[in-house]
């Protein structure tokens, strides 16, 4: 029986190390693509996390600055006279604050009694009015450290500040000059805490990659050779397979021939001796050797069926579909119902009409032997895109979830082959239903000639 061909078995005729290398670089590119991904998926979250961190040293900074103004300026200029609303004192502190306003990008200033009551503003309506302070405001008249946050301003003490858009909002404690507790508000533009931001974002980021970038070029030697190691183990499979099936094929043909040539020949040479012993033998013997004989023939025609199943035909010259119907015969012979659908212009080449012709063999033989079958379906398949055989049989199944000892190595076999042919072989069943056994193989059809 002729050998799969080599673009059967995935390799380009006249250049053996292609398709390994092609291998090896598609390895590669796939290890290099999954790279790429992880380092978004990593830098991503790394990215987030830069900026939050930058957002909260721009917001710590503000909050600095505020403690600044509020130690160098509420402190020694909130007196009496501020907190009692005295217009030449609100007016004297404005005009203290109004440097910090200009230099600071400060957008407005509040200062807040224990009572909720805005003691200065920069919005001179605002002066008087009471509004709940919050929990944390409690903290900060005892002292407790400052806060800021950044977001859109829309509380009811925000009619001023709330068209803005977003600002930084600190909360700062202070104190007056007699020591009365205080809170002191500013809101700044958020323009500094976003190039701040976006100063300390881009000045990591760079780093950070390229790290990620040079570890990713450390692990690319070791995977080249992964890679080639993998393909190494996998074409010594391969071969290893491809040994397997030949010897066996081998053996099949040594049994064969030692069948025909001694096993056969002696046993239809003693037919002829009990055909004559029949005829000039006694006559009460010849009922014995009439039956001696017919166990002998049908020995004989069972011997050479087997002959016919081991040594297969010469696919080349015969074609598929002849040596598909001369496999059937000796299986008919015995009684199972084959009926076969294999269109007249199948055309394949040797090596993948080897490998349908095994996959029908091993699949008949084990549905003749096995599965106590009845019938089988034997249909071909074949398209611009590869070929299928499908053999099915209505015997008595069995479970293909677990494995099974007998009968069906040489399938298992088989469907190694075919995998690594760049194929695909499917067995279904379960008891009670019989079995299908499914072969694909996936290489371009040659042309018609």
């Amino acid at each position: 029986m002729s050998r799969p061909s080599d673009a059967a078995n995935g390799a380009t005729p006249g250049h053996p190390g292609a398709a390994e290398r092609f291998q090896v670089r598609a390895a590669v590119a796939k290890f290099l693509l999954m790279g790429f991904l992880a380092l978004l998926v990593v830098a991503t979250p790394v990215a987030f996390w830069i900026r939050a961190a930058a957002e909260r040293h721009a917001l710590d900074n503000a909050v600095l600055l505020t403690e600044r103004v509020a130690d160098l300026t509420i402190k020694p200029l909130v007196n009496a006279a501020v907190l009692a609303g005295d217009a030449s004192a609100l007016d004297a502190l404005d005009s203290a604050l109004q440097p910090w306003r200009s230099n600071a990008s400060v957008l407005r200033m509040k200062v807040w009694d224990a009572d909720g009551r805005v003691v200065y503003s920069d919005v001179r309506s605002l002066v008087g009015q009471r509004f709940d302070l919050p929990e944390w405001g409690r903290d900060l008249l005892a002292g407790g450290p400052g806060t800021a946050s950044l977001e859109s301003q829309q509380e009811l003490e925000n009619e001023y500040e709330s068209t803005s858009g977003e600002l930084v909002e600190v909360y700062v404690s202070s104190a007056a000059a007699d020591g009365t507790r205080l809170i002191f508000e500013a809101y700044y533009d958020d323009g500094p805490v976003r190039d701040e931001q976006q100063a300390v974002l881009y000045s990591m980021i760079p780093p950070f990659l390229l790290s990620l970038a040079a570890l990713q070029l450390a692990q690319l030697p070791p995977a080249v050779r992964l890679a080639r190691g993998i393909q190494y183990h996998q074409a010594t499979r391969n071969r290893l397979l491809k040994r397997a099936v030949e010897a066996s094929d081998l053996e099949r043909r040594r049994i064969a021939r030692d069948l025909h040539d001694e096993v056969i020949q002696d046993l239809s040479g003693l037919g002829y001796a009990l055909e004559s012993e029949q005829l000039h033998g006694p006559p009460e013997q010849q009922s014995m050797l009439s039956g001696a004989r017919k166990i002998l023939q049908h020995s004989v025609r069972a011997l050479r069926a087997m002959t016919s199943e081991l040594y297969p035909p010469d696919l080349e010259q015969l074609g598929l579909k002849t040596s598909l119907e001369r496999l059937v015969e000796p299986h008919q012979e015995r009684g199972l119902a084959v009926r076969l659908f294999i269109p007249d212009d199948a055309r394949l080449d040797g090596g993948s009409s080897a490998l349908l012709y095994r996959v029908a063999r091993e699949a008949l033989s084990n549905s003749a032997k096995h599965s106590g079958a009845t019938a089988v379906v034997l249909s071909l398949r074949t398209e611009q895109h590869g070929s299928e055989i499908s053999i099915s049989d209505n015997g008595q199944g069995f479970d293909n979830t677990r494995s099974s000892a007998d009968g069906h190595l040489g399938l298992r076999i088989l469907k190694d082959t075919i995998r690594e042919a760049g194929g695909a072989l499917e067995i279904l069943s379960s008891p009670g239903v019989g079995t299908t056994v499914t072969a694909r193989l996936f290489s371009r059809l040659p042309a018609a000639r």
